[in-house]
């Protein structure tokens, strides 16, 4: 049982940090799709 619970934190540190990964690229994409759509104008 100690073994699934420090497998579980784990899990969830690391589902924590790829939540936040994805979230900076995500607004980076935003931020370089906005500079270029206004570049464009």
């Amino acid at each position: 049982m100690p073994s699934f619970r420090k497998t579980y934190r784990g899990a969830v540190v690391l589902f924590g940090v790829n939540a936040d990964l994805l979230l900076f690229t995500a607004t980076l994409v935003a931020a370089l799709m906005a500079a270029g759509f206004l570049g464009s104008l």
